[in-house]
């Protein structure tokens, strides 16, 4: 596996890095802060094509392959401190546009890619119920064909961009009898009779994500906007949750590369005792693991997305890399907030934010346990 990039490709990749640095971190602290989505550094994304990064030139998109897209998400995260906004891109990548490119229509391409890509538009993705979150296919949430649209009723929580998106992926069973193969997914646009946003959750982390319950009260969606087949609603999730295992903390590693060298710097400049802490042997450890899960995380990473590029089946190795990214970030900006002492554990130092942005990585798009569980299976272990 070649992992170099071409000459073009490092230009993409730096000037991703780039544009995070000088137009999406302005105020973060205060937006952190409020819980507020920066709808214009949304715009600049799509201006520079990010939310077009894996779709096809024909809807808008840039039509790259999945390890380009994954280095240029890799350098946005270097650049852009703001984790928030990028889960944010992420879920609008692969839980909306992914599968419409696998799985939509030439009609329903046509009419919502183009709007997705440019950044008019924003997509959510509603699977979470009360009652279903790791048991993702438990849903209450129910679907009835009536002539030419579909009547939903139930709820889903915990949807990312719910409260800013114009369509989400909603998941519902049109035939409960049949388990998990009988759940549909659907197009839902913002203004459907019976769809009713509810409240934002005030959250630990990612707070600049918008995050919102959804409600549907007799919502009529046209039959136009179901999205694949009646009933294959399990495998077009399965298939967007296997694109966004192995993308989604694609910038996560970004993140952990200006970690590392702002630890690297600390411990160069910071001295006790007379001496740089970085000469310590338990502070230069922490670094040297730091470093060892950054390329660990890198690897696994690249490694998920070339296979993809060369359709391969990534069950596994999508497992992997989420799991190893997220628990590895997690202990990434522990040990930065440990080196750096009671500054680290300030606002100001922003990196107790990183913290408490990371530790979501270990719950959504299945969590840790869950990842465990599925390495478990694929092994053939099969564990209760």
């Amino acid at each position: 596996m070649d992992f170099s990039w071409s000459e073009e490709q490092r230009r993409l990749r730096e000037a991703a890095t780039a544009l995070g640095r000088e137009k999406l971190n302005d105020d973060l602290v205060e937006r952190d802060r409020r819980g507020e989505f920066n709808r214009e550094g949304w715009s600049q994304l799509a201006r520079f094509g990010i939310q077009g990064l894996p779709v096809p030139a024909t809807h808008g998109g840039m039509g790259l392959d999945a390890l380009t897209t994954v280095g240029v998400l890799e350098a946005l995260g270097y650049g852009c401190r703001d984790n928030g906004l990028m889960f944010s891109v992420n879920a609008h990548m692969w839980t909306v546009e992914v599968p419409l490119v696998e799985f939509g229509t030439d009609e329903q391409k046509q009419r919502f890619l183009p709007r997705l890509v440019d950044g008019t538009w924003i997509g959510g993705n509603a699977m979470s119920e009360p009652g279903a979150g790791s048991d993702a296919h438990a849903l209450v949430t129910r679907a009835e064909r009536r002539g030419d649209h579909y009547v939903l009723n139930g709820s889903k929580i915990y949807v990312t961009n719910g409260s800013e998106a114009d369509v989400v992926v909603a998941f519902a069973s049109t035939d409960p009898s049949r388990g998990p193969h009988g759940i549909s997914a659907f197009l839902v646009e913002r203004d459907s009779p019976g769809l009713r946003v509810g409240a934002r959750p005030a959250k630990m982390g990612l707070r600049t994500s918008p995050m919102s319950e959804l409600f549907f009260d007799d919502c009529e969606v046209p039959a136009a906007n179901l999205l694949g087949r009646e009933g294959g609603g399990g495998a077009l999730f399965t298939h967007a949750m296997t694109w966004e295992r192995s993308c989604i903390l694609a910038s996560a590693v970004g993140s952990m590369q200006r970690l590392l060298e702002t630890c690297i710097a600390f411990s160069k400049e910071r001295k006790q005792f007379g001496r740089p802490i970085g000469s310590f042997q338990l502070v230069a450890d922490k670094i040297v693991n730091m470093k060892l899960g950054l390329e660990t995380a890198r690897g696994l990473l690249y490694q998920a997305a070339w296979l993809r590029s060369r359709g391969r089946s990534i069950f596994l190795e999508a497992a992997l890399a989420k799991l190893h990214i997220s628990e590895t970030w997690v202990r990434c900006a522990q040990d930065a907030i440990q080196l750096h002492g009671a500054y680290g554990y300030m606002e100001e130092a922003g990196i107790e934010r990183e913290l408490r942005d990371a530790l979501g990585s270990r719950i959504y798009s299945g969590t840790s346990e869950i990842q465990r569980t599925i390495i478990a299976s694929l092994l053939g272990l099969r564990p209760e």
